[in-house]
């Protein structure tokens, strides 16, 4: 009982936390707050963009505006530049993206409401990995095929990661790329004044495993100086999906479970030895948030945690939104994905896919189509590539060393990913898998071994994975 009032307290923390899980998060535009306005991109990057328009279906949208439902705008705000694909949008179909906002907690409550009032928008993200398969299941997304041709040279480069997220003989996702979904964020002065080898260095030698990752971890955590080494809110999923297995997966079209595969006990097994010494900052003292006030990557830069597992997200922002971190214009935030298993020769990476549903009842998918097109686009060309390395150098101040990093972890998601679909079943399913990827690892003492939290869950995760299943299966097929 002791254990489930803590990880009852930690889901509420996590709930709260995952609203931040955009750099561009809005206050809500009901209270009358406003935004500062996005970057446009400059002339030359215009010009760059632009002359890719020819590489578009040429058609006419009769209707030229998509309404974009999320708990964040993906029109540009707050200092943050407009992406080349709108651009391209806007030049190639004279598009335009109205925002519908939500929040994070509301977001499916709020779509539901739109979709039964017959007031639909047109797409929704499908970033976060929890519309799949859930938002079929409840009529809320519909099949992608009847508007983009999936089979088309346009769309080759991702048509293995839309193939992940299907049933029936239907896509359900329109899938950009696979990405990685954490990092192992660190300050680099942490590690010098630690003594310690550079995570960057042991990566690029091979080096950087569990075993060396456990060391550090042990000899940082020193709670009499308020020091310790693990702190976020997802370093349980980033750390147990190094085991290269999901919790929960899709093959052959269903949904299974993993919890006795060897892989996960084995990582589990690991994370229960380390924070049976306490190595996570103990956000069940903190009102179950983070170090501070609750912001992401709070503690790396007042050098008292010494990683922080998160999305890079969180560090493709302006310098001053990521001061928690540290300093980026110093060099001291820097990242490497999660250790490997010293028994394996693979890092697997936990991967996202970046995409997008469209909404039942949308009144524009074909608008949405035209823009998913100019993403496709401007996602693949090389030149245009060079934009988001320019305003991630330029603009947000990373170094070459980090945008080096950072093209290798999205190399290594779209080689090694792992797809784990436990947010994207029901809510049932997801809060029970809350309480089981923290079993191991639960901030404030209840930490239980793997064995433990199997035989408690395992039978009812069992159960919510069967009746998925059967509701997949009642789901009209392919004609």
């Amino acid at each position: 009982m002791k254990l489930a009032k803590k990880i009852m307290a930690a889901a509420l923390a996590l709930t709260m936390a995952a609203g931040m899980a955009a750099c561009g998060d809005k206050e809500d535009s009901s209270n009358g707050s406003s935004v500062a306005p996005g970057k446009d991109l400059d002339d030359s990057q215009k010009q760059i963009v632009d002359a890719h328009a020819g590489e578009l279906p040429d058609k006419e949208l009769s209707n030229k505006t998509i309404t974009w439902m999320a708990h964040y705008d993906i029109n540009p705000t707050e200092g943050k530049v407009k992406s080349p694909a709108i651009q391209l949008f806007e030049t190639k179909y004279g598009g335009q993206i109205a925002y519908k906002q939500t929040t994070w907690e509301n977001r499916y409550n709020d779509l539901a409401a739109a979709v039964m009032a017959n007031e639909s928008p047109d797409f929704f993200p499908a970033d976060d990995m929890d519309t799949f398969p859930k938002g079929a299941i409840k009529a809320m997304f519909q099949p992608v095929d009847d508007y983009i041709d999936l089979d088309s040279e346009l769309w080759a480069a991702s048509k293995s990661v839309c193939d992940s997220f299907m049933f029936n003989g239907k896509h359900y996702i329109a899938a950009i790329e696979a990405q990685p979904t954490y990092a192992c964020v660190y300050n680099r002065t942490t590690i010098n004044e630690n003594g310690y080898d550079d995570p960057a260095e042991l990566f690029a030698n091979g080096e950087w495993d569990w075993d060396i990752f456990t060391e550090m971890c042990l000899d940082f955590t020193d709670p009499d100086q308020d020091k310790y080494a693990l702190d976020g809110y997802w370093y349980n999923k980033a750390l147990s999906e190094t085991s290269g297995v999901p919790m929960i997966g899709l093959e052959d079209g269903k949904l299974v479970q993993n919890m006795s595969d060897p892989a996960i006990e084995k990582v589990q097994e690991r994370m229960y030895n380390l924070q049976k010494n306490g190595v996570v900052f103990p956000r069940s003292e903190n009102n179950w948030k983070t170090r501070g006030d609750g912001a992401n990557g709070e503690g790396l830069g007042s050098y008292l945690t010494l990683f922080v597992p998160i999305g890079l997200y969180a560090i493709e922002c302006p310098p001053e939104s990521c001061t928690p971190f540290g300093d980026i214009e110093a060099g001291e935030v820097m990242f490497v994905p999660m250790p490997k298993d010293p028994d394996s020769d693979t890092t697997y990476i936990s991967a996202r896919v970046h995409g997008y549903v469209i909404c039942t009842g949308a009144p524009n998918p074909e608008g949405v189509a035209a823009y998913l097109d100019c993403e496709q686009v401007t996602n693949q060309a090389e030149d245009i590539k060079q934009i988001t390395t320019d305003t991630l150098k330029n603009e947000y101040k990373w170094t070459d060393e980090m945008i080096e990093m950072r093209e290798t972890l999205y190399q290594m998601a779209a080689e090694t990913p792992v797809f784990d679909l436990q947010d994207g079943v029901s809510d049932d399913l997801s809060s029970l898998m809350m309480t089981v990827s923290q079993a191991t690892m639960i901030s404030g003492g209840g930490e239980t071994t793997w064995a433990a939290c199997r035989s408690e869950n395992e039978v009812a995760v069992e159960y919510l994975i069967n009746e998925a299943n059967t509701s997949i299966s009642a789901i009209p097929t392919e004609d």
